[in-house]
């Protein structure tokens, strides 16, 4: 059997399972990149991302004695959810281990679709140390994210859904973690449509791939900080990688910058809720305008975003697209000082969002306050224009 045979049995399986996702046009992308770019939504997906497919595919798999002795997986959310809601149909128990900093929303979805969640361990790394613990005392069945090839195989249905709604693409733009998702997509398209280029998203600060590639074998990523967690994993999966490897898909990465950058504009020109690790396939487009041939479909993998997280990331996104301005003035510590600042960036339509005084420091004189400013502004030229006002009547500010 070949892999295109395993995928369209496993699309076959997801039938009635799995919803087919829209794609949808993006005027703003498509203006960025020169070319049409799509948008493939798996962040409007049950349980909110692609992994049902991969789990349910996997689980369904399993004889009936391996379905009676249950499953136990680990994830930092997305898997846990598509686990927990492929036991839920399939009437399979399920526990599945987080980290204990694992977003709460997160964990009680995961809760919610019937699983019991234990926490463990700082990072998905170590609650799968603990998961294959669980196997081996228990006889449960390990459902890795990735590294299998059931897992990888429903993920590959996702190709199949694309080269129908789009049978002209060109270019695939896929989220890169432990490489299930963009191992199953460029191993369909290697059988049915060769001349479509995928190319795998990594976030820089969580990226085991480029260097894997280069060594020829799996090699552990040098750090991994970065906003998506959902792609932050520490080495590729050995039969993705095989998968990548022999196909020689491409590999890019993005910064929290680009990241940034891209969850903010797919919200605001898109009106879709993506997280961080849902948006590395917009965040490469937007880092290279005029690259790609088109038309362009970006994966949007996942939208299952805590909405402190999201708080954070559209203040980040913000700042890195020129709206959210933050200064240090220093003026003379007098009455009406302070009053004099706002009063010359109200001239200027800023929006002060927050104020704060620093009275002591090594380098502020005995009669200096340096004072912190947040400013909502309307994009570059506005800040470029503040801060020259500002410059101009008389402050002495830096940057943040």
């Amino acid at each position: 059997m070949t892999f295109l045979d395993d995928a369209r049995a496993a699309a076959r399986l997801l039938a009635g399972v799995a919803t087919r996702t829209p794609v949808e046009s993006s005027r703003a992308l498509s203006q960025i990149a020169g070319v049409p770019v799509l948008l493939k939504c798996e962040n409007l997906q049950r349980a909110g991302s692609f992994k049902i497919r991969g789990a349910y595919v996997r689980m369904a798999r399993l004889s009936a004695q391996e379905q009676a002795r249950g499953v136990v997986a680990a994830s930092a959310g997305n898997h846990a959810q598509g686990v927990a809601l492929a036991a839920q149909l399939l009437g399979i128990d399920a526990v599945v281990y987080m980290p204990v900093d694992a977003a709460l929303p997160k964990i009680a979805a995961t809760k919610e679709y019937g699983a019991e969640v234990r926490l463990h361990g700082r990072s998905v790394d170590e609650a799968l140390v603990q998961a294959r613990a669980e196997a081996e005392r228990t006889g449960r069945v390990l459902i890795h994210p990735f590294d299998h090839e059931d897992i990888v195989a429903g993920q590959g249905t996702l190709a199949l859904e694309i080269l129908e709604q789009v049978p002209d693409v060109r270019t695939i733009v896929v989220p890169l973690g432990g490489g299930g998702l963009a191992a199953g997509i460029q191993a369909v398209v290697a059988e049915v449509a060769p001349h479509v280029r995928v190319i795998g998203v990594q976030a820089a600060r969580a990226a085991a791939y480029p260097a894997s590639l280069a060594a020829g074998e799996p090699v552990a990523a040098p750090e991994l900080h970065t906003m998506a967690d959902g792609i932050a994993v520490g080495t590729p999966g050995a039969v993705p990688f095989a998968l990548l490897h022999q196909h020689r898909c491409e590999v890019r990465t993005v910064s929290e910058e680009d990241l940034s950058r891209a969850l903010l504009l797919v919200a605001e020109r898109a009106k879709l809720l993506v997280e961080p690790s849902g948006a590395a396939g917009v965040a490469a487009v937007m880092a290279a305008p005029g690259e790609l041939e088109g038309p362009v479909v970006v994966l949007l993998s996942g939208g299952n975003i805590d909405p402190l997280v999201l708080l954070r990331v559209v203040r980040h996104g913000l700042a890195v697209s020129g709206r959210y301005l933050q200064l240090r003035v220093r003026v003379h510590d007098t009455p009406g000082a302070l009053a004099a600042l706002l009063r010359e960036l109200a001239t200027t339509g800023g929006n002060v969002m927050h104020v704060s005084h620093v009275r002591t420091g090594v380098d502020l004189e005995i009669d200096e306050v340096e004072i912190e400013v947040q400013v909502e502004t309307k994009g570059p030229e506005h800040c470029a224009r503040v801060l020259q006002h500002l410059r101009d009547s008389g402050f002495r500010l830096a940057e943040h």
